[in-house]
C-alpha cells in the first residue's frame, strides 16, 4: 500500500534540532572539563577533590545519555524541556565550580554560555529567567565554595622580622614563588577560557551562517515558486477562456468540413477530398484537446493520475507522441539494468509535459538525425533525457528557461516549456536544459518514483 507520512510541524523540527545542538555542546563541555581537570591535577600538581569532580562530570554525562534517548523518541520536544536541560547544565557547572574555588575560579565566565544559548534557542522570557538563575548561582558561589588549595598568595607577617632576617627573607622568597604560581595558574585559566570561548563562538557563527544561507536559499526558492505559480494560474485562466471561446468556431468549422466532404466526393475530387479529411482530423484533434482541458480543470493530483509501471508509462507517452509526429525519427534507449517493477503516478499533466518536450525537440532537430530518448531509474527516481541535433538554445536565454515564458520567434510566446517546468516542479521532480558540446540541446528530467510498501 502507499505510505502515508504525517508532516512534522516546523516548530517541532526546530525544537528537536535545538535539543540536538544542546546534546553536541554538552559533549564538548564534558570533554573540555575532563581535559581541564586532568591538566590541573596531573600537570600543574594542584590538589583538587577529584572524586567529587568526576562524580559531577558523570552526572552531566548521564543527563546527556538521557538526551540522546530523548532525541530518538517520538514525543514532541518542548521549549520548557530545553530550558530545564539548560538549567541542569547550569547546576552541573555550579557543582564543578563549587569544588574549584567558586567565584574565584578564572573560568567563572562559563556561566555566560547558558545565557547565550538560551537567548539563541528560546523566547526572550526564558533568557531573562536564565539570567536570574545564573546570577543567583554566581552569588551563592561567592560565599560558599571549596577554595583552591595552596595557590592563593599569603604575604609574610612583619612580626616575623623580629625572629631573624634570614627567616623573613626565606618566607618572602616563598611568597614570591607562591605569587608567581598563582599568577601562572590564573593566566592559564584565562588562556583556556579564551581558547574555549573563541572556538565555541566560531563554531556557533559558522553554524548560524550556514543556517542563514540555507534559509535565504529556501526563501528565494519559495518566492520563485510563488511567482511561477501566479504565472501558471494566469496562463491557466487564459487557457480556460480560450478553450471556451474556441468551442463554437471549431464546431462551425467541423460542420463546414463535413459539408465539403459531402459536396466533393472522393471519386470526383480525390485531391480535394483528401485535404478535407485531413482538415476534419485536425479539427477533431483540437476538439479532443479542448475536451481534455475542460475535463481536467481543477483536478487534484490524486484524481488526475494513477499508479502505472514506469515501462508501460514511457511506452504510452511515446505512442501518444507518435500519433502527433508519425514521421519524426526517434532513437529510443532504456538502461537494460533497471528494475521492471518500478511504478510512477501517471498524471495527464506530466504526459503532456513530456510530449511537449518531444515536440519541441522534433521541430528543432535535423530530420535525418532525429531525436534521442534515454531513460534510466533506480528505486527512488527516474531520469529521462531528450536530446535534439539542432542549433541549440541561445546562451542568453538559458538562465530564463523555466522561470518565465521565453519569447520564441518560431512559436510566439513560448509558454510550453515554462508550463512544463512548473508541472514537473509541482510533482516533486527537477528539469534542466543545456546545450551539448557536439551540437543540439538536451532536456534532463528527474521524477520521483512511487514507493510501495508491502501490506501486513
Amino acid at each position: 500500500m502507499l505510505s502515508n507520512v504525517t508532516p512534522i510541524p516546523k516548530s517541532e523540527v526546530s525544537a528537536r534540532q535545538n535539543l540536538r545542538w544542546l546534546f553536541i555542546l554538552r559533549n564538548m563541555m564534558v570533554l573540555s572539563e575532563s581535559i581541564l581537570i586532568f591538566i590541573s591535577a596531573y600537570l600543574l600538581n594542584i590538589h583538587l577533590p577529584e572524586q567529587q569532580l568526576w562524580l559531577v562530570i558523570t552526572a552531566i554525562f548521564v543527563v546527556n545519555i538521557y538526551t540522546a534517548m530523548r532525541l530518538d523518541a517520538e514525543e514532541l520536544v518542548t521549549q520548557l524541556e530545553i530550558f530545564l536541560q539548560l538549567s541542569l547544565d547550569v547546576l552541573g557547572i555550579a557543582g564543578l565550580l563549587y569544588f574549584t574555588g567558586g567565584a574565584s575560579n578564572p573560568i567563572i565566565w562559563v556561566f555566560l554560555l547558558p545565557v547565550i544559548i538560551t537567548a539563541i534557542m528560546l523566547p526572550p522570557s526564558y533568557a531573562w529567567y536564565m539570567v536570574i538563575f545564573t546570577t543567583s548561582i554566581y552569588t551563592i558561589l561567592v560565599a560558599y565554595n571549596v577554595p583552591l588549595p595552596s595557590i592563593e598568595p599569603h604575604a609574610p607577617s612583619p612580626e616575623i622580622n623580629s625572629s631573624g632576617m634570614s627567616s623573613y627573607q626565606i618566607l618572602q622568597q616563598a611568597h614570591i614563588l607562591s605569587d608567581k604560581h598563582y599568577f601562572n595558574l590564573h593566566m592559564f585559566g584565562m588562556w583556556f577560557g579564551f581558547v574555549f570561548s573563541a572556538g565555541l563562538v566560531a563554531f556557533f557563527v559558522v553554524a548560524l551562517a550556514k543556517a542563514l544561507k540555507v534559509q535565504e536559499r529556501n526563501l528565494a526558492e519559495a518566492r520563485e515558486s510563488a511567482l511561477r505559480d501566479e504565472r501558471v494560474v494566469a496562463l491557466g485562466t487564459l487557457a480556460a477562456s480560450a478553450a471556451h471561446d474556441m468551442g463554437t468556431p471549431l464546431g462551425i468549422i467541423a460542420i463546414v468540413a463535413h459539408e465539403l466532404e459531402r459536396e466533393y466526393p472522393e471519386h470526383r475530387y480525390p485531391d480535394l477530398y483528401q485535404k478535407t479529411i485531413i482538415m476534419q482530423q485536425q479539427i477533431n484533434r483540437c476538439k479532443e484537446t479542448l475536451s481534455v482541458m475542460s475535463a481536467s480543470a481543477g483536478e487534484m493530483r490524486a484524481e488526475s493520475g494513477s499508479s502505472m509501471l514506469l515501462t508501460d508509462y514511457i511506452d504510452n507517452v511515446v505512442m501518444q507522441w507518435r500519433t502527433h509526429q508519425p514521421s519524426a525519427k526517434l532513437n529510443f534507449f532504456i538502461d537494460p539494468t533497471v528494475a521492471l517493477d518500478a511504478k510512477i503516478i501517471a498524471e495527464r499533466t506530466l504526459t503532456h509535459s513530456i510530449i511537449n518536450i518531444l515536440n519541441n525537440a522534433a521541430e528543432a532537430t535535423q530530420p535525418e538525425l532525429g531525436i534521442e530518448f534515454y531513460a534510466n531509474w533506480d528505486e527512488h527516481q527516474a531520469t529521462i533525457k531528450i536530446r535534439d541535433f539542432g542549433s541549440g538554445l541561445p546562451p542568453e536565454l538559458l538562465e530564463f528557461v523555466g522561470k518565465q515564458p521565453v519569447v520564441s520567434k518560431k512559436r510566439g510566446l513560448g509558454v510550453g516549456l515554462f508550463l512544463t517546468y512548473s508541472t514537473i516542479s509541482h510533482l516533486g521532480g527537477k528539469i534542466s536544459l543545456y546545450n551539448m558540446e557536439t551540437g543540439g540541446a538536451c532536456v534532463e528530467i528527474t521524477l520521483p518514483l512511487l514507493i510501495i510498501e508491502a501490506s501486513l
